[in-house]
């Protein structure tokens, strides 16, 4: 094949670049126009030098960086190592941009109770194999469409997991068993390929903790019993322990805002968590951020810009001044911001459950849908609901995506939606 820059062409052999070349490979494996069959050249433009791009092809090429080392030690050296960091710099922006082309679209996954379920969305035909583990929802027909049933074998009932999106691949990582066994397994998803991939497990079985993606990594925060945490490093498929939580906390949540993390609610070992956490990744240390007179448990946490949205869980407001009934069965949400240190507390939904719930920023709205949904389960625990974040207010969503357990509701890139 060729690559073209400008007016000049570069033949080099797909193969290699396959396989020395994340970007390339992410690309001719993507499904995307521009690599499909019978492409022959690929057109990069802006942001990358010819000299840059040469070296990186000879890299490619030789595995290694024969330039550099001719040109090492002359008084007139050219800055070839720069060169070849700003270019290998801009095609891994080029590749975090191309990953997230297309359609922001909701996906479900869960553990959907076989094909039969899907006759509930128009449009999903039944199969004779395995049943469907990911759905897409139709936001213009609102209706849920098959997506894959391609699901990890050891993701099949496991419950209590963590789950984050990074830079528009979705992981999932630890949980337990219907056994009661403790996993520490990681699993990855990419959307353009359609695949999933097992990555380093964790050094810590864990399970009921939070996931969260910051500034590249991951952090697994917490679990059954446990304060420890640990990194997780895209780069290097490597987990590594960081600065532990002040205490092990159980019913508690977390989110990412403006490059931290914060920890709010549940229960230490011996009384109600009323401390807000936060955690700075650049110094690696926790910090008492603020006190707070109103106790949540089992919410579900997400930040748009210095906001914390909470949604759900068990509220017990403590204030003097304040009620002391507890809110046991009714979706609230909360908004708590990070530079003001104000709490809001925005919509409530007395027809609906606020417990066992999982949640998604989508666009302009948090989506929220029930983990379990049988032909048993009343009215107020099947929860599919959309929080405008702008107008505070509740949209009904029609449709469920299907009868099913454990379910994860996310929102991800994909590059075509097609159907299945």
């Amino acid at each position: 094949v060729q690559i073209r820059l400008g007016d000049k062409c570069y033949p080099v052999c797909k193969r290699k670049l396959i396989e020395q070349s994340d970007y390339f490979r992410a690309l001719y494996r993507s499904g995307m126009r521009e690599a499909g069959q019978g492409q022959e050249e690929q057109l990069l433009r802006g942001g990358l030098s010819a000299l840059g791009l040469e070296l990186v092809l000879d890299f490619i090429n030789t595995s290694c960086l024969a330039r550099l080392e001719q040109e090492e030690g002359g008084e007139e050296e050219p800055p070839l190592l720069e060169e070849l960091v700003e270019a290998a710099s801009y095609l891994q922006q080029h590749l975090k941009e191309r990953r997230m082309r297309g359609t922001a679209t909701l996906v479900a996954i869960g553990d959907f109770m076989g094909a039969s379920s899907l006759a509930m969305s128009p449009g999903c035909h039944p199969q004779a194999e395995a049943p469907w583990s990911m759905l897409r929802y139709d936001e213009e027909a609102q209706r849920w469409l098959p997506l894959a049933n391609n699901l990890p074998p050891d993701l099949v009932n496991v419950r209590g997991y963590g789950s984050a999106m990074l830079d528009n691949y979705l992981f999932i990582v630890g949980g337990y068993r219907i056994t009661s066994q403790e996993i520490s397994a990681a699993h990855c998803y990419n959307p353009c390929l359609n695949e999933w991939s097992q990555l380093a497990s964790m050094n810590q079985k864990r399970s009921n903790f939070k996931l969260l993606a910051v500034n590249g990594k991951l952090y697994a925060i917490g679990g059954q019993s446990l304060s420890n945490v640990e990194c997780y490093n895209p780069e290097n498929d490597w987990w590594n322990f960081v600065a532990s939580m002040p205490n092990p906390l159980a019913e508690f949540s977390a989110c990412e805002c403006k490059g931290k993390i914060y920890v709010i609610g549940g229960y230490t070992t011996r009384d109600r968590n009323m401390n807000i956490l936060q955690y700075c990744p650049t110094s690696d240390s926790w910090t008492n951020f603020e006190l707070c007179d109103v106790h949540v448990r089992k919410q579900q946490m997400l930040s748009v810009e210095e906001t914390i949205y909470l949604v759900g869980g068990c509220i017990h407001e403590l204030g003097p001044n304040q009620k002391s009934s507890q809110s046991e069965d009714v979706l609230t949400v909360q908004s708590y911001n990070t530079a003001t240190r104000e709490w809001l507390y925005l919509k409530e939904n007395t027809s609906k459950s606020g417990l066992n719930l999982t949640c998604t920023l989508h666009n302009d709205g948090v989506y929220i849908l029930s983990r379990d949904i049988t032909l048993s389960t009343s009215l107020e625990h099947r929860v599919f609901l959309k929080y405008n974040i702008f107008t505070d207010s509740w949209e009904s969503l029609r449709r469920f995506p299907a009868f099913g357990q454990n379910m994860l509701i996310c929102s991800m890139y994909l590059p075509d939606v097609r159907e299945v």
